[in-house]
């Protein structure tokens, strides 16, 4: 039995290593373009919108970063201002703003069937369709506690035109200076690269589909062609959805790491990553029960069985488990570099999985003790997995989203140009 094991997990991480898109790589890294690379006269307009509940800690910092962007084209931001019950909306409307670029809204009630966030997200894309006629250039999604640097829209846009793409998304930098992050942040992005590796999902051929909802930049035509916002409604992993629709669509993706824009979201406590995991942990299984059980099983097999059958095996078994074990080690090396942080983290590999599946478990837990999904106080008990089967709509249906009427009392008088 203990021989069949090791030979079970030597055979996955064999094939990991050599035919899952090369996961454990470093990942594409997009640097940032030469300031005369674009005009403005070829450079497409882009509208950022920015989705905001409860944010006044990071908005100012976020938000400036985006007025500050040395993009030569026409450049919006539309924060939706989440019905925060914090100053977000305040302290938003009240940063400089010279070149008249940021609309501030307040948004309304979420609409049933919508998740929070993207009810927001779907009227602040609506008011930019009512902003800015025609179907040309490109809308952009980030987080309110994204800071960007000065040429990352430039960067996004010059990557998409070079390469005929239809959506551009990156993994943003995230903090890593507590003893929890250093700990169990560099797993998620690296569990993250295994579930979509970015080869994969930059290779038309295949049929692999994912983004990272911190920075997405995609053309506007092609958001039309997919219904719109109204496409992804309930789904509450929505920046895999979002992909998923524009890779059956035909369209083309990128998916890569970002050295030009990092989040500002403090995870000081492993309880903190706990609560980002179980969020949305069984949506990604799709609330079954055995895909539960065969998920727990699989990362049993995978990240802990090599290293006690190192430690405790004996002979071909013990040998067979050290080898498998280094293995799986090596391959987190290069998410420990891109940290910053010492290699010798990567003995804790087997630790950090059983934190991760202890975390999906208690998201199933949550799950059937009626708790839902919560964040920012706001619970999702009707979600909508991403599948990653979403039925593309026809660009009426995008209606649901243009219709979307978010409440214009004390919204900025800021327009742009």
């Amino acid at each position: 039995m203990l021989l069949a094991l090791a030979i079970l997990s030597a055979v996955i991480w064999f094939g990991l290593i050599f035919f899952h898109g090369k996961f454990w790589q470093g990942g594409p890294i997009l640097q940032p373009i030469p300031p005369q690379t674009h005009t403005a006269t070829i450079a497409p307009e882009v509208t950022v919108v920015i989705p905001a509940r409860d944010e006044a800690e990071s908005i100012e910092t976020a938000l400036s970063s985006l007025l500050m962007q040395d993009y030569p084209g026409k450049l919006s931001l539309i924060l939706v201002n989440d019905r925060s019950e914090d100053a977000t909306g305040a302290l938003a409307r009240a940063l400089p703003d010279p070149h008249r670029r940021l609309t501030v809204l307040d948004g309304a009630d979420p609409e049933a069937g919508w998740s929070g966030k993207l009810w927001a997200v779907s009227q602040g894309v609506a008011e930019a369709n009512r902003q800015n006629a025609g179907t040309g250039g490109y809308v952009m999604l980030t987080d309110a506690d994204i800071v960007h640097a000065p040429a990352h829209i430039a960067t996004l846009v010059a990557k998409a035109q070079t390469d005929a793409l239809h959506m551009v998304s990156e993994m943003v930098e995230l903090q890593c200076e507590s003893l929890a992050e250093r700990a169990l942040v560099p797993a998620f992005v690296f569990f993250f690269a295994l579930l979509y590796p970015f080869a994969k999902v930059n290779n038309p051929a295949s049929r692999t589909a994912g983004a990272a909802g911190g920075t997405i930049l995609i053309r506007r035509d092609t958001l039309a062609e997919i219904g719109g916002i109204a496409a992804l409604r309930g789904a509450l992993i929505d920046d895999c959805t979002l992909a998923s629709c524009v890779k059956q669509n035909g369209g083309r993706l990128y998916l890569g790491h970002s050295c030009l824009a990092k989040s500002i979201r403090p995870y000081p406590r492993a309880a903190d990553v706990w609560n980002m995991i179980a969020r949305t942990a069984y949506v990604q299984l799709h609330f079954s029960a055995i895909l539960l059980v065969l998920t727990v099983l699989a990362m049993l097999v995978v990240w802990v069985a090599p290293g006690l059958l190192a430690l405790f095996g004996h002979g071909v078994v013990q040998w067979v488990g050290l080898a498998t074990w280094l293995t799986s080690m090596a391959s987190f090396l290069p998410t420990l570099r891109r940290f910053r942080i010492s290699p010798l983290w990567a003995l804790a590999l087997p630790l950090v999985a059983l934190f991760y599946t202890a975390a999906t478990l208690g998201s199933a837990l949550n799950h059937y003790r009626g708790r839902g999904v919560v964040w920012k106080n706001r619970a999702y008990r009707d979600a909508i997995p991403n599948s990653g089967k979403q039925t593309v709509n026809s660009p009426a249906r995008d209606a649901a989203s243009d219709s979307a009427a978010p409440r214009r009392s004390g919204q900025q008088s800021h327009r742009p140009h």
